[in-house]
């Protein structure tokens, strides 16, 4: 298995990964103008680049998942939530639902909170074994974090969704399993992310703040923890859409 994680300037951390020997590969969270690296790195690997997906609808920058999906010939996809909403086709995403990418799988889970749509992609190489190895979280677990809770309803109601999904979907699994956020330090999709873009679900346990708390001060916390929105998150979501602002 091959996996690589890509950092932006602003926080954004984005994933290309796969099964190099039987030649496939999977795009996440793909940055508009970094579609080149990810056709440089398939190209590298010898491999074809099967699903391109965003793990929800981004905020804060403009995905160039369609635009990677359009050029390799690979379905873009987002959680099937989306469908009726995105002015272009997608493939959609069910919760539970189990990619195949030769021995790599990747499984689906509808985590919302941060948004509705959103999902993490619990990975596992079954040449090294058949326990799930990793996790990339989106924005919904960031290191040290969680995600802001206002894009998607009243902040309230988004942050009792985000209790849940952490709760019931995530925090279950294995200690081992390691995490993969969305974004560093530097983005305005959470507050308090560390500048460290990967952890272990272990050590958020332990030290991530959020995930001690019980459902009320959860709510509370994060409600008042909200950073500053961007002035253009609206036209960012419209453009990620395939709509006009």
């Amino acid at each position: 298995m091959f996996f690589q994680q890509r950092g932006g300037a602003d926080g954004t951390q984005s994933y290309f990964y796969g099964c190099g020997g039987k030649g496939f590969a999977v795009a996440v969270d793909v940055v508009a103008g970094d579609e080149d690296w990810f056709l440089q790195q398939a190209e590298q690997k010898g491999v074809r680049i099967s699903y391109v997906i965003d793990t929800h609808l981004h905020a804060d920058h403009l995905s160039g998942g369609r635009q990677l999906a359009q050029e390799v010939g690979a379905p873009y996809c987002l959680h099937e939530s989306d469908q009726d909403l995105a002015n272009f086709p997608i493939r959609a995403l069910h919760d539970g639902e189990v990619l195949e990418t030769g021995n790599v799988q990747t499984k689906i889970l509808h985590t919302p909170g941060h948004t509705r749509d959103s999902i993490c992609l619990l990975v596992t190489d079954q040449r090294r074994g058949p326990e799930p190895w990793f996790l990339l979280t989106g924005d919904t677990l960031f290191v040290g974090a969680v995600g802001r809770p206002d894009l998607g309803g009243t902040p309230e109601e988004m942050a009792a969704l985000l209790y849940e999904s952490l709760q019931n979907k995530i925090l279950p699994l294995a200690d081992t399993i390691e995490i993969y956020p969305g974004h560093a330090a530097g983005s305005v999709c959470g507050a308090g992310l560390s500048g460290k873009a990967s952890s272990t679900l272990a050590f958020e346990k332990r030290w991530d703040p959020y995930l001690q708390m019980d459902r009320a001060n959860f709510v509370r916390e994060l409600v008042a923890s909200i950073p500053p929105r961007l002035t253009q998150m609206e036209q960012i979501v419209a453009a990620n859409l395939g709509r006009a602002a």
